[in-house]
């Protein structure tokens, strides 16, 4: 098993690291939005993943990748309006512990970069690195658009 890491690019949301950190710093906020849509989005873009069973609460989320196995996801830590840290656990072939860091830029702009550490074996790695480098991306793409209350 080996340790790597991967950084999203910097992305800018319009609102303040107050509403964007309450906003991402709870799961169930996090399940409405998969469950209006995006699982569907998901598996008809990556057809070779299906997630299914998706439950969460405030401090974690649970759910099934078809081929795969159960995973968990639980916030480990939360640094008010700054930081959130989140660890796998589950059934999967890999385990990660993964942030979301928030910066102010002003009153109405936070800017955001999310940090992954997968630890995961060489096969895995050889099959999912360059998924995972993208996939970064793609997800703070994702959560830069949330529909932040």
């Amino acid at each position: 098993m080996s340790l790597n890491k991967y950084i999203s690019d910097v992305k800018e949301i319009n609102h303040n690291e107050q509403v964007v950190y309450n906003y991402l710093s709870n799961f169930e906020n996090l399940s409405t939005y998969l469950n209006s849509g995006l699982i569907d989005t998901i598996t008809e873009k990556i057809p070779q993943i299906k997630i299914t069973d998706f439950s969460s609460d405030k401090d974690s989320c649970k759910f099934n990748i078809t081929g795969l196995g159960v995973a968990e996801i639980k916030i480990v830590n939360r640094e008010p309006f700054k930081t959130i840290k989140v660890e796998s656990s589950g059934q999967l072939p890999l385990s990660f512990t993964f942030w979301i860091q928030l910066l102010p830029v002003d009153n109405f702009t936070t800017k955001m970069r999310l940090t992954l550490h997968a630890e995961m074996s060489m096969m895995i790695k050889m099959m999912a690195d360059s998924k995972l480098e993208e996939g970064i991306n793609k997800l703070a793409d994702t959560l830069s658009n949330l529909p932040y209350k």
